[in-house]
């Protein structure tokens, strides 16, 4: 008599293995909070918006004083700057029934991806200012952004330009060095363009601590940082190509102002809030994060921006990336 064989079809022992830990997104790093270098020192009180005054200086003095005539006096002027406080925040509830079922541990995993949108959601707040500026130079010679073509790519000479006019602005470095958000697309093209014997390494001018994420060196006085998170308007060069154009964006000091609530443990990050369990049953536990603050431009001259499309952009012209 032939054996009989006790496997897989005859027993449900064999089940299918599951990996115990949650594995997330493709994450990039969070980069433009810390050039927001503008923050209220002194705020008077709490308001639904905060108000800068920027004192302008007086021309210089330089016709020479009559002997027996008194000088003229000149009048002083100002300018302010004002964010109003906006509030922001999300907010997961999970139910008893997966947090019963789930093979997961799932709050550890609630905690992680609600600490992650509050961290990537100020950092969306941070750049949207900064791709808006009004100070905007074109590669390749566009005239504006819709006639930007696939063949308008930056070169060592637009930044040149743009941190010229950073220094003719009088605008204060950070740190030393202005600081540039350059997307992998567009480095690209930079890259490729000026000698790398031009650019200095991290480890050359920086100690590792003061190392921004992201930081790939100092080319013409400016301090990169390549992010996926620089701005892209898709689409918007020429109608003819459909091009996506990439910007480029060089701050100095006082480019980026920010402010935020001073009551009920408001603070300059979000804070985490476990909510209230209050259905009857209790199987309904939410978690959050909350943030009243705003991000606005202090000074216009201290934010530059270049526009350009890339080699390996996507685009009808040459193709997707």
């Amino acid at each position: 008599m032939a054996d009989a064989y006790t496997g897989t079809a005859a027993l449900d022992y064999d089940q299918t293995a599951f990996n115990l830990l949650a594995h997330y997104a493709l994450r990039p790093e969070l980069y433009f909070d810390p050039v927001a270098t503008m923050k209220p020192t002194m705020q008077s009180m709490n308001g639904a918006a905060v108000t800068f005054t920027i004192q302008s200086d007086l021309s210089a003095a330089t016709t020479t004083l009559s002997e027996s005539t008194d000088v003229s006096a000149v009048a002083m002027s100002d300018s302010q700057v004002t964010l109003t406080l906006l509030e922001k925040g999300n907010a997961v509830l999970t139910t008893a029934a997966i947090r019963g079922t789930s093979f997961i541990p799932l709050d550890p995993v609630v905690a992680n991806v609600i600490g992650y949108n509050a961290g990537l959601s100020l950092d969306t707040l941070a750049v949207t200012p900064l791709a808006a500026g009004s100070n905007v130079w074109y590669s390749g010679g566009a005239a504006g952004r819709t006639t930007v073509i696939p063949t308008s790519l930056i070169v060592g000479a637009d930044v040149r330009n743009r941190v010229a006019a950073l220094r003719r602005g009088n605008v204060q470095p950070i740190g030393g060095y202005y600081v540039g958000y350059i997307h992998p697309d567009v480095s690209y093209d930079l890259r490729g363009d000026t000698n790398l014997a031009g650019w200095l390494s991290p480890k050359v001018y920086s100690e590792p601590q003061d190392i921004w994420t992201g930081e790939i060196g100092v080319f013409n006085a400016v301090r990169w940082i390549e992010t996926p998170r620089a701005p892209i308007f898709a689409d918007a060069g020429s109608s003819t190509t459909n091009t996506d154009v990439y910007a480029t964006i060089i701050v100095g000091q006082e480019a980026l102002a920010k402010a935020h609530s001073m009551s009920d443990g408001n603070g300059p990050l979000p804070t985490i809030v476990p909510g209230p369990v209050t259905d009857h049953l209790r199987r309904f536990v939410p978690m959050g994060w909350y943030w009243f603050g705003a991000y606005g431009v202090f000074r216009q001259a201290a934010l530059q921006r270049i526009e350009s499309a890339s080699t390996i952009g996507n685009n009808a012209a040459t193709g997707s990336n």
